[in-house]
């Protein structure tokens, strides 16, 4: 009889389970007075206000660094432009090429010093007035 659980006798059910009753102690806290809510609640809105300033004063200096970086890349281009422009400059005043010009457009030199130009026809006059 001890082996097999096909063979062990059914219980009964006659008996009810037995209720037991615990009694809890439930604890209800007190609220918050009023003045500290409000104490509480200033104090977050005080440290969102500092946060705000402290956020909006890092996003101005980021935008015044992004204005130098372009304005430092503006005035290296000018530099370069310069360059090539005094580059053209000296050029274009360069002695020979200016004489070369005025002989193309008709203007001679004399031993006197001064600048002939030809008007037009047999005239010609000085580029130099007195």
């Amino acid at each position: 009889m001890n082996g097999n659980l096909a063979l062990q006798p059914k219980r009964k059910q006659d008996r009810q389970p037995e209720i037991k009753e615990k009694k809890r102690v439930v604890v209800t806290r007190k609220s918050l007075p009023v003045q500290e809510k409000l104490l509480y609640m200033f104090t977050v809105v005080i440290c969102v206000i500092v946060a705000g300033v402290i956020i909006s004063r890092y996003a101005q200096i980021y935008s015044m660094n992004l204005e130098i970086k372009q304005l430092n890349s503006d005035y290296q281009a000018v530099n370069v432009e310069l360059e090539d422009l005094k580059k053209q400059v000296e050029m274009l005043s360069d002695p020979e090429r200016i004489r070369r010009l005025a002989e193309t457009q008709g203007m001679v030199s004399t031993m006197e010093g001064g600048i002939m130009v030809n008007t037009g026809g047999d005239e010609v006059t000085s580029a130099m007035r007195e």
